[in-house]
C-alpha cells in the first residue's frame, strides 16, 4: 500500500515537473547524458557478464572517493564476482569510469517501476551495495521481491536530513526492516537508522571509511603545480562554494602581505562553476590560470609567479594537491551547506581551517576539533586565521600532525566493512 501511494505521488510530480525538466534537457547537456539509462535502457557490457554481481551505488564524486578503497577490496576479496558501480551524477559517473573502466560503469536508474526491474532482471545481482544511505523504494522493494541482500555501508543521517527521515518514518520503516546490514559511521547514525525502522540486529558502526581514503596517486596536476610553484607556499582551498571564492579573493591581499612567496589554489566543489569562478578571478585583476588549459595547449605553462591564483579546474586531482598545501580551507562550510570532507588535507599532515557549518561531516571534524586539529572560523574570522598559520609555521606543522594522527587513529572501518559483507555472504550460502 505504500509503495502504491509512493508510486502514486512519483508519478504526479513527474507529470507536474515534466515541463521544467524537459526545458533543462534543451538546454542543459548534463540533464541528457546518460537519459536513456535512467530510464532503464540497461548497457550492452552489463548484459554480457557472465559471472556472479555485486552492485555498487554511490552517488556522486564524494561517495566514488570514499568507496575507492573499499572497492579495491571487493575486488581482490570476490575474484568470482563482477563488481558493477552505479553513480547519480555526471561528475561521479566520469571519476568512476576512469578509475575503474567504463565496462562496469553505469547510471543508476531513477527509481521508476519499470526502470528498476530492467535492470535487476539484467544484473540478477546477489547484493545491492549501497554507499551512505541512498534509499529509494522502488529500489529496495525490487531487491526484497527477489531475494537480492541489500547492505549500507558508511551510513549516516545527517543533522539535516534527520527531522526530514522522522517526519516520514511510516513510510521508511517496511522498506528498511527488511536490510541486511547497516554498517553506520557512528554511534549517532546508528541511532537514528534503528529509529527509523532498521532492524536493531543488524544495525553495527564500523566507523567512517573515509579514515580510510588515501590519494592512490600523485595526481599529474600535483607534479605540474610543484614543478611551477618551486620554492613557493600554496594555499588550497578545496570544493568551495558560491560566496567563499569571493571570501577568499577578499583576504588574498592580506595573505600575500604576511608571505609574499604564496600561490592560491581555487578548486571549486562543482564543475558548472568553473566557468562562473574564472570570470570572477578576472573581476578581482588576477589572470585566470586554469588546469584544464594544461591539456589543450602545445607548450608547457610557465612558472608560476608569487602571488599567482590558479583554479584547478579538474575533477578527482583535489584530493592529492592537498599534499601541496601550507594550510587548506575545506569549503562548503563558511555559506551554510553543510561542508566537505577534511580528511582529504589531513591525511598529509596540513592544517585545516574550515567555517562553522560543517554538518555533513561532524563526527570527523568534531573528532579533529578535540585534538587541536581544526580552526572553525566566521567568514570575517578567515583572513585572520589564515594568516595566523602561515606566520606561526612550527604551530601550523603540529596542527597538521595532529590532523594526521587522528586520520591514522581512525582507520580501520573498510576492513570491518569488507568483514561484514563477506559474513553476510557467507551465512547465507551465496558465495562462490
Amino acid at each position: 500500500m505504500i509503495l502504491l501511494l509512493y508510486n502514486l505521488l512519483l508519478l504526479v510530480a513527474l507529470l507536474v515537473s515534466a515541463p521544467w525538466w524537459l526545458w533543462q534537457m534543451a538546454h542543459t547537456h548534463k540533464y541528457r547524458e546518460g537519459l536513456a539509462e535512467r530510464l532503464g535502457r540497461v548497457p550492452p557490457h552489463l548484459r554480457m557478464i557472465q559471472r556472479p554481481v555485486l552492485w555498487l551505488h554511490a552517488v556522486s564524486v564524494g561517495e566514488i572517493l570514499a568507496a575507492s578503497r573499499l572497492i579495491a577490496e571487493l575486488d581482490r576479496a570476490f575474484p568470482g564476482y563482477s563488481l558493477v558501480i552505479s553513480t547519480t551524477t555526471r561528475t561521479g559517473q566520469d571519476l568512476a569510469r576512469q578509475r575503474y573502466g567504463a565496462d562496469r560503469v553505469f547510471y543508476c536508474p531513477l527509481d521508476l517501476p519499470w526502470a528498476i526491474r530492467a535492470y535487476l532482471e539484467a544484473l540478477q545481482p546477489r547484493m545491492l551495495i549501497l554507499a551512505e544511505t541512498e534509499f529509494w523504494p522502488n529500489l529496495l522493494s525490487g531487491c526484497f521481491r527477489r531475494g537480492i541482500h541489500v547492505a549500507v555501508v558508511n551510513a549516516r543521517i545527517s543533522d539535516r536530513s534527520w527531522p526530514r527521515y522522522r517526519l516520514l518514518r511510516p513510510l521508511w520503516r517496511p522498506f528498511l526492516s527488511q536490510l541486511s546490514r547497516v554498517l553506520a559511521q557512528s554511534r549517532t547514525d546508528a541511532q537514528r537508522l534503528r529509529a527509523l525502522g532498521c532492524s536493531p540486529t543488524r544495525v553495527t558502526v564500523s566507523g567512517n571509511i573515509k579514515f580510510d581514503v588515501r590519494a592512490p596517486e600523485t595526481a599529474e596536476a600535483t607534479l605540474q603545480l610543484r614543478a611551477l610553484g618551486f620554492g613557493q607556499r600554496f594555499v588550497v582551498a578545496g570544493s568551495t562554494l558560491e560566496g567563499e571564492e569571493e571570501a577568499l579573493l577578499d583576504a588574498w591581499p592580506r595573505l600575500l602581505a604576511a608571505d609574499p612567496n604564496l600561490v592560491l589554489i581555487l578548486a571549486p566543489r562543482h564543475p558548472e562553476r568553473f566557468g562562473a569562478v574564472a570570470d570572477l578571478m578576472h573581476e578581482y585583476g588576477y589572470p585566470c590560470l586554469r588546469r584544464s588549459k594544461w591539456t589543450r595547449q602545445a607548450e608547457a605553462p610557465h612558472p608560476f609567479k608569487p602571488g599567482a591564483v590558479f583554479l584547478l579546474d579538474s575533477i578527482g586531482e583535489l584530493a592529492s594537491v592537498y599534499s601541496l598545501a601550507s594550510v587548506a580551507f575545506v569549503g562548503g562550510s563558511i555559506v551554510p551547506e553543510g561542508g566537505h570532507n577534511p580528511l582529504e588535507p589531513a591525511q598529509f599532515g596540513v592544517p585545516i581551517v574550515m567555517g562553522p557549518y560543517y554538518a555533513n561531516f561532524r563526527a570527523i571534524t568534531d573528532t579533529l576539533r578535540a585534538q587541536n586539529a581544526v580552526r572553525i572560523v566566521s567568514a570575517s574570522e578567515l583572513a585572520d586565521v589564515l594568516v595566523d598559520l602561515l606566520r606561526n609555521r612550527s604551530e601550523a606543522a603540529a596542527m597538521g600532525e595532529r590532523a594526521k594522527t587522528v586520520f591514522e587513529q581512525q582507520a580501520g572501518a573498510t576492513d570491518r566493512t569488507l568483514h561484514a559483507l563477506t559474513t553476510l555472504l557467507d551465512e547465507e550460502g551465496i558465495r562462490s
